[in-house]
């Protein structure tokens, strides 16, 4: 039986997350804390080269090319129950083979954490070492972030209606704004598809008990903040903070908490 650690913000004891994009970053933090709160997790993570992204790499919580076994043993360590599958969400295929895992060893989902990512950067005027907007760019960001997160969203769906459960926590996590993502315009896009789907899993899913937000974060050090990075974010009238991903976690966790029952249909921007 999963115990709360004292300094747990939120008692999630009984409830089981899958967390996909979980070997590194906001994903690893995030499978710590609702782990830390109380609950059981099931990590999700694909394996890849080191990215050209920094955003992808954190010494703390590992980068995209680590497995999730970091994870999983912090988690079991500190009298958690953790599993993990690695699986390449482009794949259809693998969206209920994940439930099927995650179920059979840790219960019933009530929680999904759409997390993972398939970022590419592309751009419509690639200057430098941008990269020209592609079918094959395009197909890459929208395979995970936009048909991947909402596959996961159908199955989850799916199989709490099933199962008649009256709880569930739908939590996605988005990028880019009203404006796009320049020189990221694919990425932007496929998160915007992911924003729209979460929404209308609130308002369709919410006769079952199940709530659904979508998270924006600020600017998050996975172990990307150079000085000049810190000089942007001092110099904006828009952006306020460097997080943490354990803050950024924090919030997750808080949204998938009985503290946020009230809260649905919403992006919320963190700054």
């Amino acid at each position: 039986m999963t115990s709360r650690s004292p300094t747990a913000p939120f008692d999630l004891h009984g409830h089981t997350a899958i967390v996909t994009g979980a070997n590194h970053g906001i994903g690893a933090a995030t499978a710590r804390v609702l782990a830390d709160c109380g609950a059981s997790v099931f990590l999700t993570y694909l394996r890849q080269g080191h990215s050209p992204d920094p955003g992808m790499s954190d010494p703390k919580t590992g980068d995209r090319s680590s497995d999730a076994q970091h994870v999983i043993e912090g988690v079991v360590a500190d009298g958690g129950r953790a599993g993990a599958m690695e699986a390449d969400l482009s794949d259809a295929a693998n969206v209920g083979l994940l439930f099927d895992a995650a179920e059979e060893l840790l219960g019933p989902v009530d929680i999904l954490v759409n997390n993972a990512s398939g970022w590419a950067a592309d751009s419509f005027r690639p200057q430098g070492e941008l990269v020209a907007l592609s079918a094959t760019t395009v197909d890459q960001n929208f395979a995970v972030d936009a048909r991947a997160s909402a596959l996961m969203i159908a199955e989850f769906a799916r199989r709490h209606v099933a199962r008649g459960a009256r709880w569930g926590r739908i939590i996605g996590l988005t990028s880019g704004g009203p404006l796009g993502f320049p020189q990221e315009v694919s990425y932007g896009a496929a998160k915007a598809a992911q924003d729209s789907f979460t929404m209308s899993a609130a308002l369709e899913l919410a006769e079952h008990g199940i709530t659904a937000n979508v998270l924006h974060p600020p600017v998050t050090d996975t172990g990307w903040i150079t000085p000049a990075v810190e000089r942007m974010v001092q110099d904006s009238d828009e952006m306020f903070h460097i997080a943490s991903p354990e803050e950024v976690a924090n919030l997750i966790a808080f949204l998938a908490s009985d503290h946020a029952a009230l809260i649905t249909a919403n992006t919320i921007r963190l700054r």
